[in-house]
C-alpha cells in the first residue's frame, strides 16, 4: 500500500513523499479502511511542521481525517465490512489505514464521498464552538477569516440558530458569497477600522463572542470588538504571530479569552453532548443545509502540488486527496 510520511517537521511541500509499506492487520477492535478521500486541513500542515497539539513520532504518516470502505474488521468490531464509514486516525493520507472502530461514523447513503471525507474536524468544530460561545438568538457573533471553510460552516449554523453574524476579511471579492451564505456584516480589514465597524454595526454593544484562528494584529484587534462578559474562543495561528492583548480591556469590561481544541473538547463533554453533535453534523451534512464546496482534488503522487494549493490564499473550497486516482 502506499502512503504520505515525512520524516523531519518543516514544509509540507518540501518533507512530504510517497512510500510502500505492507498492508495493516487489525486487532480485535479495529477496522482497515480503503481510503476514498482525505481533506487537507490547517491541522494537517501544522502537524507536519510539528506546530500542533498532537507531536508526530518520526518518520510519520499524515492527515487526520477521511472517509472509506472497511475492508477488514477485527472480531470485535460492530461494523460489517464494506461499510462506508468516516474516521480520524493519524495516516489518512493513503490507500488503507488502521483505525479503531471508536473514531468511525456510520455514513448516510445520501452523503456524497466529498462531504463525508470532512465530516469530522470543521463541522464538529464549528457546531462545538458556537455552542461553547454561549452566543443565543438575535445577539452578534464575530468570525476572523470568515471565508475559511470552518467560518463558512459557523456563518450558516448561526444563519439556522438566528445568531447574528460579523465575519472579517481581507477581499471585497468575496463578501457577496459570504452574505449569500447568512452572514449579516462583513468587515474588510485591510480598508476598514474593525473595533469601530463592530461598535457601529452592534450599536455600541459590541460582540457577545469571537471565534478567532488569525492572531497578531488581527486577534489584537479583536478582543477590542467584544462587549461587556464577552468570549474569544481562539483556535488558530493562521499567521503564527501572537496577538498584543489589551489588558486594561480585559479587565474593564470582564472579557474571557479561551483557547478551544476539538480533541479536548471531545474528551471534557458527556457521552450524550457528543451523540448530540454528531446528530446533529450528520442531519446538516447529509441534507445538504451546510455546503462544503471542493475546489481540488489531488492524488497522492501530487500530494507537494496538493499543500501548496490548499496553502494558497483566496481559495473558494477545501482540497481533496484521493489515493485512488
Amino acid at each position: 500500500m502506499k502512503r504520505i510520511v515525512f520524516h523531519q517537521p518543516g514544509k509540507p511541500s518540501d518533507i512530504l513523499e510517497v512510500e510502500m509499506v505492507e498492508m495493516p492487520q487489525p486487532s480485535s477492535e479495529e477496522v482497515v479502511i480503503k481510503v476514498m478521500a482525505s481533506p487537507i486541513n490547517p491541522s494537517d500542515t501544522m502537524f507536519v511542521q510539528n506546530l500542533y497539539g498532537i507531536r508526530p513520532q518520526l518518520p510519520s504518516p499524515a492527515g487526520f481525517e477521511g472517509m472509506g470502505v472497511i475492508t477488514q474488521a477485527g472480531a470485535d468490531v460492530k461494523l460489517p465490512v464494506g461499510t462506508r464509514v468516516s474516521f480520524t486516525g493519524i495516516g489518512a493520507w493513503a490507500t488503507y489505514i488502521l483505525v479503531g472502530q471508536r473514531a468511525l461514523i456510520p455514513v448516510p447513503d445520501n452523503m456524497p464521498d466529498d462531504v463525508a471525507a470532512q465530516l469530522f474536524v470543521n463541522p464538529f468544530t464549528a457546531v462545538a464552538m458556537v455552542e461553547e460561545s454561549g452566543v443565543k438568538p438575535g445577539e452578534w457573533l464575530m468570525v476572523t477569516a470568515c471565508a475559511s471553510a470552518l467560518g463558512k460552516m459557523v456563518i450558516q449554523i448561526c444563519k439556522m440558530r438566528g445568531i447574528k453574524t460579523i465575519g472579517t476579511v481581507r477581499r471585497d471579492d468575496l463578501v457577496v458569497e459570504l452574505k449569500a451564505l447568512g452572514a449579516d456584516e462583513i468587515i474588510n480589514t485591510e480598508t476598514e477600522d474593525m473595533a469601530k465597524r463592530v461598535s457601529e454595526i452592534t450599536q455600541r454593544a459590541g460582540a457577545k463572542a469571537v471565534l478567532e484562528c488569525v492572531g497578531g494584529e488581527i486577534a489584537s484587534e479583536a478582543v477590542k470588538c467584544l462587549g461587556r462578559g464577552g468570549v474569544m474562543l481562539i483556535y488558530g495561528l493562521l499567521s503564527l504571530q501572537d496577538p498584543s492583548i489589551n489588558i486594561g480591556l480585559m479587565i474593564f469590561r470582564e472579557l474571557s479569552l479561551r483557547g478551544f481544541w476539538l480533541t479536548d473538547w471531545m474528551r471534557r463533554v458527556d457521552a450524550p453532548t457528543r451523540q448530540r453533535v454528531a446528530k446533529e453534523v450528520i442531519e446538516l451534512l447529509a441534507s445538504g443545509q451546510i455546503q462544503m464546496p471542493v475546489e481540488a482534488v489531488y492524488s497522492l503522487e501530487q500530494i507537494k502540488e496538493a499543500v501548496n494549493h490548499a496553502d494558497a490564499h483566496g481559495r473558494w473550497g477545501k482540497i481533496l486527496i484521493k489515493p485512488s486516482i
